[in-house]
């Protein structure tokens, strides 16, 4: 059973996508944060964002619309990214809004269709039915395929001093080379030219 379960009930943190609203276990969301400024790393999937620094951490930021093909959307006051645990590392989660922690009838859930399911699809858990309204429940470690959140893990950075700190460090180590290995590549440049 999931650690978000209890007794007979399910806590979730429900976000909305692209109008829809989706749920995922209370125990994998370590936080919910405002958006911010997102640092883009070349060659990296397209449905990753970026990198974010929080509070001393550098860690990935997928974007569910683009993961989800989801047409995008602008980011607005209400867009937050959703940290997670993912097989043990921090990953942030963009979503359009979330709307609020939930606790529901685990008899309330049922699960998801074989026709709206496929080998690729064994991240959808189920579909709440509530009053008036449906939320499509996810597993986010299966969100993700395995190649993926191998990638994303190595994204993940304990301390962001870490980056700035052996910056600065090869930056001393080329300062520190003697003069005339400086001058040397240029003398020859010019020679050749």
């Amino acid at each position: 059973m999931s650690e978000g379960i209890v007794g007979s009930q399910q806590q979730l943190v429900v976000f909305t996508l692209a109008s829809e609203s989706y749920g995922v276990d209370i125990a994998k969301v370590s936080g919910i944060e405002r958006m911010q400024e997102i640092t883009r790393v070349p060659r990296t999937p397209v449905c990753v964002e970026g990198v974010i620094n929080l509070r001393g951490r550098v860690i990935p930021v997928v974007h569910l619309r683009k993961l989800f093909f989801l047409p995008e959307d602008e980011i607005t006051k209400e867009t937050r990214i959703v940290v997670v645990d993912i097989s043990g590392e921090p990953i942030g989660v963009q979503v359009d809004e979330v709307t609020e922690v939930l606790t529901i009838p685990t008899d309330s859930v049922e699960p998801p269709s074989s026709i709206i399911t496929s080998a690729d699809s064994d991240y959808l858990m189920g579909i709440a039915k509530l009053e008036g309204r449906m939320i499509i429940l996810l597993d986010l470690d299966k969100v993700l395929s395995g190649k993926q959140s191998a990638e994303l893990a190595g994204m993940s950075i304990p301390e962001a001093e870490e980056i700035s700190s052996s910056a600065e460090e090869e930056t001393v180590a080329e300062d520190e080379a003697p003069a005339e290995a400086k001058k040397a590549p240029r003398k020859k440049a010019k020679a050749k030219a």
